[in-house]
Order: C-alpha cells, then structure tokens, then sequence
C-alpha cells in the first residue's frame, strides 16, 4: 500500500523552482514547502531541474 502523498499545487511547485533556481539544498527546500526530502527529490527530477549540491 503507499503513503497518502498529497499532489503538488500549482503554487507550491512555483516555490519548489525558485527555491532550487537560488541554490537552496533539497533539506532546506524541504522544510520550507513542507514536504519530505524524497518528494522534494522526485519532484525535482520530474521537473527536470538538478537539485542544489549540499555541503
């Protein structure tokens, strides 16, 4: 069975992009969007957009 993953809106896949486009890491994306790193991730993937390199 999977986890109820709520969809991604219009407007948090818009906060989604423009927090990787200013380099933020996936963990601090995550927090901000309220999502887990793993759907911060896919989303990312999806969206054909590299994630921001963590240090």
């Amino acid at each position: 069975m999977k986890a109820y993953r709520p969809q991604w809106s219009l407007e948090d896949t818009h906060r989604l992009v423009s927090l990787a486009k200013e380099g933020w890491p996936v963990s601090v994306i995550s927090l901000k969007v309220k999502r887990s790193e793993a759907d911060v991730w896919v989303k990312l993937l999806e969206l054909r957009l590299a994630p921001p390199v963590e240090l």
